[in-house]
């Protein structure tokens, strides 16, 4: 614990120092040539020493305020100069974004190219983890999360909503047995991430009996699951818009114009205390313009 006196008193008296006016120093400061003059009595007071000596062409310094004014005018430089570097790292410095590995590599990263062409001066950090952030332990400025949007403390954008739907390689329509309804789907792989509840809330919703929803295998990632499709090896059930830019490759196709909604959604979330810093500001106006790009896209051709 540093043992000083009062900032207030230090900066009026480095001010003072410097400009050689308690006027001039008080104009500096933005306040009155009284406030300035009891703020300089008070530091002395404390210090137990006088700073200045009154002189008909204005105030000089004593020795002890000879010798306190370079070590104040020193710590002040360097107190500004680290914190406009702060400034500036949370202006255009990195910026880490915890995402979903699969919303990673299926929809963010694909985009990022568009982003930094906006934003050249930001360098965009992606953490891909299926982990949950915690903004208190790790060192991430924004995360976006699939969920229900209520995050108590954390500021919460919605991205994009969440339909569920059967993709699956163009290729395996072009085999025996025929994929044209969904009753055919006994006959393939049904392919699942680590929520096999999808498959059997899609067969329900559209009145498919008679299919085990829990068989085929199983993976902790959606971008896995997709890539599994993309290779003919079965159907997967995938997610909002993780193959949007498979289906516009024709990668993968839909064997049924049939989707059912989804409990949770993507949103964008991040400390209410740091919402408005530039650089998550940016982010955050560019991505959820993405997202309703994609939107008005879908709708444009739907």
């Amino acid at each position: 614990m540093f043992d000083l006196p009062s900032l207030n008193g230090l900066r009026a008296f480095e001010a003072v120092a410097r400009k050689g006016s308690i006027r001039e120093a008080a104009s500096e400061l933005f306040v009155t040539p009284g406030a300035v003059s009891q703020q300089v009595k008070v530091l002395e007071e404390a210090l137990g020493a006088s700073l200045f000596r009154r002189h008909k062409r204005g105030l000089i310094l004593t020795e002890q305020g000879a010798a306190l004014y370079p070590v104040l005018t020193e710590a002040f430089q360097s107190m500004a100069l680290a914190i406009n570097r702060l400034r500036e790292n949370e202006r255009e410095g990195p910026l880490t974004v915890s995402v979903l590995s699969s919303f990673a590599s299926k929809w963010l990263v694909p985009r990022l190219g568009r982003f930094r062409g906006i934003h050249p001066e930001i360098d965009v950090r992606i953490s891909a983890t299926n982990l949950l952030t915690d903004f208190g332990r790790d060192d991430v400025d924004m995360s976006i999360r699939l969920g229900q949007g209520e995050y108590p403390g954390l500021r919460s954008d919605f991205l994009l909503a969440e339909p569920l739907y059967p993709v699956c390689s163009p290729r395996l329509l072009e085999r025996d047995p025929p994929l044209r309804h969904p009753e055919d789907l006994r006959h393939f792989t049904l392919l699942h991430d680590e929520n096999p509840m999808e498959w059997q809330m899609w067969l329900k919703a559209h009145g498919v009996e008679g299919i085990d929803a829990t068989r085929g295998p199983v993976f902790n990632d959606a971008s896995m699951v997709l890539q599994l499709a993309i290779d003919g090896q079965g159907v997967a059930m995938t997610r909002g818009e993780l193959a949007e830019d498979d289906l516009e490759q024709g990668r993968l196709v839909k064997p049924f114009d049939l989707t059912i909604p989804y409990r949770f959604a993507y949103w964008v979330v991040c400390p209410e205390a740091s919402a408005d810093r530039p650089k998550i500001v940016a982010f955050r106006e560019w991505i959820l313009a993405e997202a309703h790009r994609g939107r008005h896209t879908v709708e444009a051709g739907s």
